[in-house]
């Protein structure tokens, strides 16, 4: 399978100045490894057709605290521990429900993402990242495409996830960098031409482009 870099606009334009290997934003238990590299989507995410079939809701998201959780220690190796993160949202607006979602969304919730791994001899923190998408830290704003899984929130896999400052598409924090949506729109000329995934549809739109995407596939 071609990996996500070789499609998705943000991750093209990160390929080329040399970012990799990472994991899943959204996931417990995430593994260790510092990046942002291949994809392993629990749910289907690229593209709007996927949010609206797989998604219980789509929001604009900001990160308003984090705490620790899924700490683990390890006996051996350069790694003494790591951790993933509780981000607390605020629900900015929501853009989408389905008819009957799986769980109700209030005005804030909790989703873990990638966190710190320490390093042994040095004490060093580093941060974890995610695979292909963003890391949501505070000061930044996100298009989320929700599911409720396994008795918490999460992002239906690296498509569902899109940096949203200034509610703008694909303008904000990715992979750990603040990106302009020139930085992005420099990227596209590294994807791929037959990409149809809504993150690229989205380019420098507001929330009014991400409700008619939406409704379209939900009509069709």
């Amino acid at each position: 399978m071609p990996r996500r870099l070789q499609t998705r606009p943000v991750a093209a334009l990160l390929a080329a100045v040399g970012i990799v290997a990472g994991v899943l934003v959204g996931r417990p238990g995430l593994e260790s490894v510092a990046g942002c590299g291949t994809s392993g989507d629990p749910y289907p995410s690229q593209t709007a057709k996927d949010w609206v079939s797989y998604a219980d809701h789509v929001v604009v998201a900001s990160p308003t605290g984090e705490r620790e959780t899924n700490r683990r220690t390890y006996a051996k190796g350069s790694v003494a521990y790591a951790m993933d993160r509780l981000v607390s949202f605020r629900t900015d607006s929501r853009l989408w429900s389905r008819n009957s979602p799986r769980h109700a969304l209030g005005t804030a919730f909790d989703m873990v993402a990638p966190g710190w791994e320490v390093y042994r001899s040095s004490g060093t923190r580093v941060a974890e990242m995610a695979t292909d998408a963003p890391r949501l830290q505070a000061g930044h704003t996100y298009l989320l495409a929700l599911r409720w899984h396994e008795g918490g929130w999460t992002v239906l896999g690296e498509g569902g996830a899109v940096p949203f400052d200034d509610h703008t598409g694909d303008q904000g924090e990715w992979c750990g960098r603040v990106l302009s949506k020139e930085d992005v729109a420099e990227g596209e000329r590294f994807s791929r031409h037959d990409d149809h995934s809504l993150e690229k549809a989205l380019l420098g739109q507001d929330e009014q482009a991400v409700k008619s995407a939406l409704d379209r596939a939900g009509r069709g």
